[in-house]
């Protein structure tokens, strides 16, 4: 498990290779040795490697990174994630030092290259290393002074480094402005909130640190100790308070950017709360900032949050009044979806003042009886919301944002209370609150509590950011009145909606206690929600791809007749495939970074008019990346892609015979169907007459739902209405990514029709789909792509009556190692298992009489052997059952 969040921009990720050949030196300074390689990276970045040895022995690994210009500069220490090392965070140190900065990074102790124990920020080892590199730094010719022996310096860094950034501001005067980011202020809150031990965050620790042999010995025995009874103990709570930020609160008087994760159930919006409550109160500048993702996924909006931090570091450490810090709070919000990734569309809201966490708060009545609750015999089976790791770029938090509810309550192991619907929409920004009444058969009773937004068909309920609270109620025998102060939010309940408090026995991410137990629970007050009505959203952009495709030419031609540079030459149109659609040659794309490593690679293949044709590959096969380069978002490394004849790039003319539908559109809900694609419409500049508005509706078939507003619209209708909007001029060349996501038999049954339709008056479309068996009746072509290459290309009839591909029935399951005996058989290409036998394809020259003969030798029970007939079938022999 890996706890390396990636905020700000780069500042968890891989290394990159040197650019230039290393030459060892070795240079004495202070009380360690170190051992040094130099080297220049892009743009004049110096970077010189050592290792030094703190006063116990223990080396540190460490990178300094310089401009090529001369005269001092401010300095940042720049700190990585638990489970990291320094390599993490050396593009966001190249792009410090880019930005006017010399800069520090460093393996913390017990990770990297870096020796020692990790002491969870200890104050007397890792602060105090950070202390002696600010010490270091004081004597490079290279950064500014401010006095001898005190540099100008800013630190920051994300989780572990936003910590190790905070304490270092409390223990060390010479810092003089820190951004840490979705970090915590006080870790015994974050690990045992409410008194109930956070264990799957806390065993992520712990093995991700290398297991609790790397750790200090009094972490490792805290640990062992919590970990087995289930309980916090005062002991256990001081310990990692001690070594939290909290314990030098009075001491912290910086300038401080606090970025903090909405879909983080590690670090919650609770911790930069406090911090910022208590950093003000010290007198010190403090801004928020919180952002989509956080530990359990979602977007961490790494180049925003990256040029914050820059502008702010501009501020207070270069002295530029001009470089704006942006407002005191701001937050990302989100809602629907871009249709050219697929991602949560994102916006800001801000407000002068940070408002808190219980700002305006609004009374929302809820009701229900009183209510028994059991808590099972070994916290057995435990409630769903949020699994640590589960992240990345998505995450269950992710699809939270996106409106689909994923969470798990059993029946029987909690009470609910649910609102009336809701007669206007409802911004919640802050942590509800309410009172319960808990009794226990036991001494104590634990709860977690939860708000979901529910459906008006009561159906669909999504519990925001995942996010739950945990309570420890003591002395519940007697019966006891408690406030739940539910986890902190923004979301936006629409009207309509209702809202449910739920309060469960049991999570998976939490100790519950292992003896059961009854709890009555019965409503004490209103649900309190906050609604900071100061924080204003701006107006919401039209998706990105409507402006993009028709205007990309305009703004290009324009961009070049202000700064009076000559186009590049594009190649000239192709006569001889003027009436072909889409000829792709050796295209090759990639990944960002790499020398060698491609999304795709050598991709040939053509499209025919009249042609419905399926893009069909494993996830990573590149197809995404090649339907993005076809469009003209991205440009490819080799090969080229022509249109009717007309090489494709970014704002070519002939992309306005190119239609797009890419995973949902950004329509505005209050606006009708047709007003929606009348604006879109209107955007790109185009004459009305060339929409074509009422062929493209009558192909998609959405008779009068036309006229109603689009948020009343079901998903079925809204991809409909996608896929007129990405028909509107008829264009000849249609591309559809993932068109029937979410919709049942039946609306996949109308958008294949849709397809069938638009291609039969001799225009192209290109879709790509898991779905094999829809692909199979909709596409008249196909072209099945693997590892980001051609894997086979022709009519689907060939593919799927493929003679090479045969499907043998056996009597009995055959075992894997029998399979890759079959696999290794001379003039076998694969051989994978399925419910009926085997599927296997034979190699160019294959004869299928010598197949059988063989497989009866390896005592295979043959007792069929003929064509196959499936798709799916043959989609798993071409992969050689790739998942």
């Amino acid at each position: 498990m890996d706890l390396r969040v990636p905020v700000p921009r780069g500042l968890l990720k891989g290394p990159r290779r040197l650019l230039a050949a290393a030459a060892a030196v070795v240079v004495l300074a202070g009380a360690g040795t170190w051992s040094a390689v130099a080297s220049d990276g892009p743009s004049g970045v110096r970077r010189t490697d050592r290792v030094m040895t703190m006063a116990d022995g223990t080396r540190l690994d460490t990178s300094y990174f310089t401009g090529a210009s001369s005269g001092r500069r401010p300095a940042v220490l720049l700190a990585h994630g638990f489970g990291g090392s320094k390599d993490d965070v050396r593009q966001e140190a190249e792009d410090l030092t880019r930005a006017g900065y010399t800069v520090l990074t460093w393996s913390a102790r017990g990770f990297g290259r870096s020796t020692g124990k990790i002491g969870l920020n200890d104050p007397e080892h890792e602060v105090a290393d950070v202390s002696r590199l600010i010490d270091w730094l004081a004597e490079q010719p290279q950064v500014r002074l401010d006095a001898k022996g005190d540099p100008r310096v800013g630190v920051t860094g994300g989780s572990y480094g936003g910590a190790v950034s905070l304490l270092a501001a409390g223990h060390d005067h010479r810092v003089d402005a820190i951004a840490p980011a979705v970090t915590y202020w006080n870790l015994a809150d974050a690990l045992f909130p409410n008194g109930v031990f956070k264990k799957l965050w806390a065993g992520v620790f712990f093995n991700t640190g290398g297991g609790c042999a790397r750790f200090e010995p009094a972490l490792c025995r805290m640990y062992d100790r919590v970990a087995e009874s289930g309980t916090p103990d005062a002991a256990a709570r001081e310990l990692l308070r001690e070594r939290s930020p909290v314990a030098v609160a009075g001491r912290i008087k910086v300038p401080t950017l606090l970025v903090q994760g909405q879909t983080d159930s590690l670090f919650t919006l609770a911790q930069s709360d406090a911090a910022a409550k208590a950093l003000r109160a010290g007198g010190a500048p403090v801004a928020v900032d919180w952002i989509a993702g956080g530990h359990d996924g979602g977007d961490m909006e790494d180049g925003r949050v990256q040029g914050r931090v820059t502008a702010w570091f501009d501020h207070y450490l270069k002295g530029d009044d001009s470089a704006a810090t942006g407002p005191a709070f701001r937050v990302t919000r989100t809602g629907g979806v871009d249709s050219t990734d697929g991602a949560a569309q994102l916006r800001g809201a801000s407000a002068d003042a940070y408002p808190g966490l219980r700002d305006h708060p609004r009374a929302v009545p809820l009701s229900g009886r009183e209510q028994r609750v059991a808590n099972p015999a070994g916290a057995s089976p435990p409630g769903v919301s949020a699994l640590p790791g589960l992240g990345g770029s998505g995450g269950l938090s992710q699809l939270s944002a996106l409106g689909v509810g994923v969470s798990l309550d059993f029946p029987g192991q909690y009470a609910r209370f649910d609102s009336a619907p809701l007669t206007r929409d409802l911004r919640i920004t802050g942590s509800p609150t309410a009172t319960v009444h808990v009794t226990s058969t036991t001494g104590d009773a634990v709860l977690f509590g939860k708000v979901y937004d529910v459906g008006p068909d009561g159906a669909r309920q999504v519990l925001p950011a995942q996010l739950v609270t945990p309570l420890r109620v003591t002395g519940a025998k007697a019966g006891k009145d408690v406030t739940v102060t539910l986890p902190a939010i923004d979301h936006e309940v629409r009207k309509g909606h209702r809202l449910r408090l739920v309060l469960a026995s049991t999570d998976l991410g939490y100790a519950s206690p292992a003896a059961p137990a009854t709890y009555t629970v019965s409503l004490g007050s209103d649900l309190s929600v906050p609604t900071a009505p100061a924080v204003t959203t701006t107006a919401a952009p039209l998706p990105s791809w409507v402006w993009w495709l028709p205007l990309a030419g305009a703004l290009g031609a324009l961009a070049l007749l202000v700064t009076g540079r000559r186009p590049t030459a594009a190649p000239a149109p192709d006569p001889a495939l003027a009436d072909v659609p889409l000829q792709i040659t050796d295209l090759s794309k990639r990944y960002a970074g790499s020398a060698d490593r491609y999304a795709v690679r050598e991709l040939s293949f053509r499209v025919e008019k009249g042609q419905v044709l399926g893009l069909l590959g494993p996830n990573g096969a590149g197809k995404t990346t090649t339907l993005r380069m076809l469009m003209g978002l991205i440009g490819p490394d080799g090969g080229q892609i022509r249109v009717f004849g007309h090489a494709v790039r970014p704002g070519a003319p002939v992309l306005s015979r190119v239609g797009a539908f890419v995973e949902g559109a950004g329509f505005l809900p209050h606006l009708s169907g047709r007003e929606n694609l009348e604006l879109y419409w209107r955007a790109t500049g185009r004459p009305p007459e060339d929409a074509h508005l009422d062929e493209a509706l009558e192909i998609a078939g959405l008779g009068d739902a036309l006229a109603r507003a689009v948020r009343t619209y079901s998903q079925g209708m809204r991809q409909r209405l996608a896929i007129a909007q990405a028909m509107l001029g008829l264009p000849d060349l249609l591309i559809l990514d993932e068109p029937t996501n979410g919709l049942d038999p039946p609306q996949i049954r109308e958008m294949r029709e849709v397809m069938i339709r638009y291609a039969a008056a001799g225009r192209t479309v290109i879709v790509s789909s898991h779905l094999l068996a829809e692909v199979e009746q909709s596409c008249t072509h196909l072209v099945v792509m693997d590892r980001g290459r051609l894997v086979q290309a022709g009519p689907v009839r060939d593919i799927v009556g493929s003679g090479d591909t045969l499907l043998v029935g056996t009597g009995t399951p055959v075992e894997e190692p029998v399979v890759e005996k079959v696999a290794a058989l001379p003039g076998v290409a694969s051989a994978v298992r399925t419910e009926d036998g085997l599927l296997i394809r034979l190699e160019p020259g294959g004869a299928a009489e010598e197949l059988v003969v063989e497989l009866v030798r390896l005592e295979v029970p043959v007792a069929s052997v003929g064509p196959h007939r499936r798709l799916e079938d043959a989609f798993l022999t071409l992969i050689g059952g790739a998942p």
